[in-house]
């Protein structure tokens, strides 16, 4: 499975602002923080991976 790498932009509420930062884009991509680890601010960096995301 492909692997990719986010930061939190923003979090609003029960969603996450995330943007991709393993490749250049100016796309963000809404998550509900439910599938985000608990512990994840603004400027996280997440790892998603098998359908999972985990911190970085």
């Amino acid at each position: 499975m492909d692997t990719y790498e986010y930061r939190v932009v923003s979090i609003d509420g029960d969603y996450a602002n995330l943007q991709r930062i393993d490749q250049e884009t100016d796309d963000l991509k809404l998550v509900a923080r439910a599938l985000l680890p608990e512990e994840i601010a603004e400027g996280s960096e997440l790892i998603y991976e098998c359908f999972e995301y985990r911190m970085k």
